[in-house]
């Protein structure tokens, strides 16, 4: 049984490697590097006194509140989505995989401007919101919607192209064997997407926690109220304590490497 072995690098991929880790390191792990270097640069105590100033725990529990409504709705969407387009032929079709894709192309500043023409006071549901005392603007429902918005397609993109190569083979002998509908997506369709989902959970995470555009038009930006961890790292900006804004900031970068290395993960996993 002979042996291969890998041909050494030639100069010129020994250069491009060189210059792809040189731009990596610049442009990516030098400025997540200066965050936390400016972070703890008075200390751990006063990076500690930061992190848990009242101000700051309320938008760290404000992200985390919104996260954990915002990602299981659109797990349960991206399921549903992509099982009707990927198992079912109907007319329309396209246009519903379109539509699921929109906010991939769509600025989340304008999907915030979109909601609070809706349900702003002024908006076209507004006078019928006030009328029955149910706030959305400049709350946590406006900023719940918005964020399923801008993190809508991650998951259904994720399971879409594998249901899809899937076909509907396995789910049809389910069904001829006497298994319901339930019994079928849990036995037969959820193993076979199990990786895809957790990959695609893991980055409408990362988004939703990150999200500023969108937020920052709905939420009002209230401080203590519906600041949300990236607005409140801009509202330090601006009182120009550059040690609280990055010490949060520590927060949201920790929280995407946490995501990544999930998903770096996955990956791995998918491909074994």
């Amino acid at each position: 049984m002979s042996t291969l072995h890998k041909r050494p690098a030639s100069r010129g991929a020994r250069v491009l490697i060189a210059l792809a880790v040189a731009l990596t390191l610049m442009f990516i792990a030098a400025p997540l590097a200066f965050i936390f270097v400016r972070a703890f640069s008075q200390g751990w105590q006063v990076y500690a006194a930061n992190i848990l100033h009242p101000m700051t725990l309320h938008a760290i529990w404000l992200t985390t509140i919104t996260a954990l409504i915002v990602v299981p709705l659109n797990v349960a969407f991206g399921i549903a989505a992509a099982w009707a387009v990927a198992k079912h032929r109907f007319p329309g079709r396209g246009i519903l995989v379109t539509i699921i894709e929109i906010p991939f192309s769509i600025s989340p500043i304008i999907a915030g401007i979109c909601y609070l023409l809706l349900y702003g006071r002024q908006g076209l549901l507004g006078p019928w919101l006030q009328a029955n005392d149910l706030q959305v603007m400049f709350a946590l429902p406006g900023i719940v919607l918005v964020t399923m918005f801008v993190t809508a397609p991650f998951v259904a993109r994720e399971v879409l192209p594998l249901m899809e190569a899937q076909g509907t083979e396995q789910e049809q002998a389910a069904v001829t064997l006497g298994a319901n509908g339930w019994q079928v997506f849990r036995r037969v369709t959820l193993p076979n997407i199990r990786w895809a989902l957790l990959y695609g959970a893991v980055l409408c995470t990362a988004r939703a926690v990150g999200e500023f555009g969108g937020v920052s038009v709905v939420s009002g930006n209230i401080r203590g109220q519906t600041n949300t961890l990236p607005l409140h790292v801009e509202l330090l900006f601006n009182d120009l304590n550059a040690v609280g804004a990055f010490a949060a900031a520590s927060v949201l970068t920790v929280i995407a490497v946490v995501a990544l290395l999930v998903k770096a993960t996955l990956e791995g996993t998918r491909t074994t």
